[in-house]
């Protein structure tokens, strides 16, 4: 991950693409839209079941490089960050017996 961090913070670096917190927090948000209405246009609005789109992985992927910068701006070590949840997950998972078959 620190890898990664390494190469979004380069090419932000490069392309002028750093902004504030305040700034990017809210491209966080049109960014999510914009992954939404994938889900929306793949779905026709909740009629049909949800098969990603040919624009599913770059939604996804801008949505990423946004966090991403996000934590370079704000001095966040996502390695570290990441690997706090996933240990606060496993700390408050509980069995669940009933989900269906995937």
């Amino acid at each position: 991950m620190r890898e990664v961090q390494q190469k979004v913070a380069k090419a932000a670096d490069k392309l002028g693409l750093h902004a504030n917190a305040p700034t990017l927090t809210l491209t966080l948000l049109s960014e999510m839209g914009r992954l939404s209405d994938e889900v929306l246009a793949a779905t026709a609005n909740g009629r049909r079941p949800f098969r990603p789109t040919e624009g599913w992985e770059q939604r996804l992927a801008d949505l990423a490089f946004t966090v991403i910068n996000l934590a370079d701006q704000t001095g966040v070590d996502l390695s570290a960050a990441l690997d706090g949840t996933i240990a606060r997950h496993e700390a408050n998972a509980k069995p669940v017996d009933d989900l269906p078959g995937w």
